[in-house]
């Protein structure tokens, strides 16, 4: 086969991706193999593919090669998740977009809309994770809102019910004004923000004086029904019993005592609005106060606002305040800065809002959940993760299960009167009627006296059964898959969502499986610009992944992204590492070319051949060690620079020299075979990372049938080897190192044999005398007893080198410039031990510091003893 001068990712990538689909390499059943088992956190179903995402499936793949390598039944399991309040809001846009207000639509109509948008954008996301290469299980590609998936989240729904662990309530919660919907505490983003401190007077009633009190929502002062102090504080003893008018509604309402105040904080009085915040509610329900809900769902004021009815919380806000300084009790104002919550999904500001939710009890639920991450039984890599995990499993709070959607798994309750707790939970409306005339005893009761739950659960409730879900293990607790591929082995993913889905996923791993659903969390790193920056849209600082894969290729883009991507430490993402994982593409590429290039013939190996593939061999055993602890422990980025190292370094630069064979002249035919063999085992460690070019070169070396492609070859196995052979080619390499550098520095042709002379020492070894004679163009190593006249020298360790300078060096102008630099290291060696010498720079200096410079003044004495010798041997 013809193989091409350059190595073209654009026509290698679609080509076996195509041959690795064609043989279904990428499909996984259970058979009697071990199996390696990952779930893909399933992006956003209508999302499209980001710097994140290629990280984090990068990884995954890189794991799932491997193992398919080592011969492990390898499935992958890709999907995508209904997102209900993005994909709904999407959706709520694109209509509006035709004219349509989704509160004239039924609910129904609404969801034809939303089905009619998941088909068309859909697993857009998907097709482009083929693009980077992940070789996932398409077969077992799963949506969250998939019937069985569907199905199964109705059961556990009804199973926790009726354990009693979800019950429905009124409880203060997280509303978001945009989405309309309530959030969990998980969803709610705490950020940094300077408003402005009103403090406003609140006359007594009866009385010409004042209490005063500080806000940051002068617009809620319309839903307040007390002021509150501290009983213990004398400043305000007097107004017990007494009452207060609120400004602008001019409402009366009491002075309450409750030790709840911080005496110190603020003016030591505090006004009371039970429905806009949740330590107020809870102050409200000690003393019976009344609670009045001043906003609509979208954030606008209702009716209670009076006269701001209509407005916007923020526009209000500013309207308030303009009021209470024409009224005259507007104290002052100063500027506050404090956390406020936000929403994840909408960035809006969130609104503490008393509502009938839906909650799921967690604290027993939790319990081994925690132990079991405490107790290394799950591994979280790095393991620093295990603190705020445990800290959040600790203090667990119930979770608001129910959200304010159409788009989603709808609860299964039927309401058959008005009350809180007149319902029933069933899996059809025909159970529900049963169950409904049995609570009732009305067995008139039929099927349109009921009514389903209007909300949907939180798309996590549907996430956390997805390790189960996607083997149908719900439904089908005991079938052949669940019962071989679960437990799954890794999960990567963001330590952000670490209490949103991985936490809750061993809950309900431990729950409905009585077992962990995973072996080894990998926490992924936030992918930061140059600047220190998250990546995001917003910004305008993140490449277009799909880009970058055209630039430099789906193998340089996925090296480029590991290169920098510690375990749980973000990335600083520059395009300069894709260009650099482009580059080593074509390193290789042209290694391939250089050995396939040789003529082959049947003649003797040269002993400085064979040598050199005693020694790599010995080196490649060496690093597949250091590659598999890297592994053992997710090193993964650690693993890629090992192999990198192995390949450009000691492959191309020292192995194919060592071997190369002279111009225009054959290679043995036993070397050839050698090199062809290490060639491929190189391909099969560096294949997880850079799957197109090693499955491209390993295709050119021979011809190969469906069942010998290098996707589902064997994995290099570790043996004994020689650690000697590897210290001495270490000396060897320094040898040849100190001969070049010499040809550089005297302009000697490297086509101009020369001698190299070497002072007899017990500790010479000759091992790679033929390589370093061959790489040095070197006449002859001779031995000597004595130093040499009239020849450069070089040291290395304790032996000391030299080569003849006769007829190829200005002797002259040689000593004046050894003279030069013998000064000026004196010099250099003198500012040293001034340094070392001052006892106060010693005491207080770190001890690092203090052993640089002890390096620094050996190697400058050691320097001066070489430039010495040079000298006395050119006089």
């Amino acid at each position: 086969m013809q193989i091409p001068s350059k190595y073209d990712a654009s026509q290698v990538e679609s080509k076996w991706y195509e041959y690795w689909m064609k043989h279904n390499y990428f499909h996984s059943e259970p058979d009697n193999r071990e199996p390696y088992t990952i779930v893909i956190p399933p992006p956003n179903v209508t999302g499209i593919l980001h710097m994140g995402h290629m990280l984090n499936n990068t990884i995954q793949d890189v794991l799932i090669r491997r193992a398919r390598l080592q011969g492990k039944n390898a499935c992958w399991v890709p999907g995508t998740d209904h997102a209900s309040i993005a994909t709904e809001a999407k959706v709520v846009a694109r209509l509006k977009e035709q004219g349509i207000d989704k509160n004239d639509l039924s609910r129904e109509e609404f969801l034809k809309h939303a089905w009619e948008w998941t088909h068309k954008y859909g697993g857009v996301i998907l097709e482009q994770l083929k693009k980077l290469g992940c070789s996932c299980d398409w077969e077992h590609t799963k949506f969250t809102m998939d019937d069985d998936l569907s199905e199964s989240v109705i059961d556990v729904f009804i199973d926790l019910y009726k354990k009693g662990l979800i019950y429905r309530g009124y409880r203060m919660v997280n509303w978001d004004p945009v989405a309309q919907t309530t959030l969990s505490d998980e969803e709610v983003i705490h950020v940094e923000c300077t408003d402005k401190l009103y403090y406003v007077k609140y006359k007594i009633e009866g009385e010409d004086g004042f209490v005063t009190i500080a806000t940051t929502r002068p617009e809620t002062i319309l839903g307040d029904t007390a002021v509150c102090v501290n009983p213990n504080d004398e400043r305000f003893i007097h107004l017990k019993g007494k009452q207060v008018i609120v400004p602008i509604c001019n409402r009366v309402v009491p002075i309450i005592m409750d030790d709840y105040v911080d005496m110190e904080f603020g003016t030591g009085c505090l006004k009371i609005t039970p429905a806009h915040d949740v330590n107020d509610k809870e102050i409200g329900e000690r003393h019976n106060l009344e609670v009045i809900d001043i906003l609509n769902d979208d954030g606008t004021l209702n009716s209670f606002g009076m006269h701001y009815q209509g407005l916007d919380r923020a526009v209000a806000r500013k309207e308030a305040a303009k009021e209470l300084d024409a009224l005259g009790v507007l104290v002052k104002t100063e500027d506050y800065t404090h956390k406020v919550g936000t929403s994840e999904r909408t960035k809006a500001v969130i609104e503490p809002k008393i509502s009938v939710q839906w909650f799921l009890k967690m604290k027993d639920l939790a319990k081994p959940a925690l132990d079991n991450v405490m107790n290394d039984n799950i591994q979280f890599h790095p393991a620093k993760f295990k603190n705020s995990y445990r800290n959040w499993m600790e203090n667990v709070r119930d979770w608001n299960i129910s959200r304010q959607l159409f788009w989603g798994h709808q609860i299964p309750a039927y309401y058959y009167a008005d009350g809180v707790n007149d319902f029933v939970v069933a899996k059809t409306k025909d159970e529900a009627l049963m169950l409904a005339q049995q609570a009732t005893n009305n067995h008139d009761l039929a099927i349109h006296d009921l009514r389903q739950e209007a909300d949907v659960v939180d798309t996590w409730f549907s996430s956390w059964l997805w390790p189960i879900s996607v083997f149908d293990g719900i439904r089908n607790p005991d079938n052949e898959e669940i019962n071989y591929y679960y437990p799954t082995n890794d999960l990567v993913t963001a330590p952000e969502i670490m209490f949103f889905w991985v936490a809750r996923m061993i809950i309900a791993g431990y729950e409905y499986r009585g077992e962990l659903p995973f072996k080894n969390v990998y926490y992924t790193g936030i992918v930061r610009d140059k600047q220190g920056r998250k990546m995001s849209k917003s910004l305008g600082n993140s490449p277009d992944p799909i880009d970058l894969i055209k630039e430099y290729g789906a193998d340089g883009v996925r090296v480029g992204m590991l290169m920098c991507s510690p375990a749980g430490n973000d990335l600083p993402f520059d395009e300069s590492l894709c260009g650099q994982g482009k580059a080593f593409a074509n390193k290789i590429w042209n290694a391939f070319r250089l050995i396939d290039g040789w003529e082959v013939a049947d003649i003797k190996q040269p002993k400085s051949s064979k040598m050199a593939i005693e020694w790599f061999e010995s080196k490649f055993q060496e690093t597949l060690e250091i590659i598999e602890d890297h592994y053992s422990k997710y090193r993964i980025s650690d693993a890629l620079m090992v192999t990198y190292k192995l390949i450009w370094n000691d492959f191309c630069s020292w192995f194919l020299e060592m071997i190369k064979p002279a111009y225009q002249q054959p290679i043995d035919k036993t070397t050839y075979q050698a090199a062809v063999k290490i060639l491929e085992n190189n391909l099969k460690i560096l294949h997880p990372f850079m799957p197109f070019l090693t499955e491209e070169i390993w295709q050119y070396i021979s011809e190969r049938t469906p069942q010998e492609a290098l996707i589902v070859s064997e994995w290099p196995k570790a043996k004994n080897f020689n650690r000697l052979i590897l210290s001495e080619f270490d000396f060897a390499q320094e040898v040849i190192t100190g001969i070049r550098n010499i040809r550089k520095e005297k302009n000697i042709p490297f086509k101009d044999a020369i001698q190299l002379s070497v002072l007899n020492n017990e500790h010479v070894n000759t091992t790679f005398d033929e390589v370093i004679i061959k790489l040095g163009n070197l006449e002859s190593i001779n031995y000597s007893s004595a130093t040499i006249d009239g020849a450069l020298t070089f040291r290395v360790k304790s032996n000391e080198y030299f080569i003849p300078m006769i007829g190829s060096i200005d002797v002259e102008a040689e000593i004046k410039k050894l003279t030069e630099e013998l000064k000026y290291t004196e010099g250099f060696l003198k500012s040293v031990q001034k340094k070392l010498s001052n006892e106060r720079f010693v005491a207080g200096a770190p001890e690092q510091v203090i052993a640089i410079e002890r390096n620094k003044e050996a190697d400058a004495l050691a320097k001066i003893e070489t430039i010495k010798a040079s000298l006395a041997s050119l006089n």
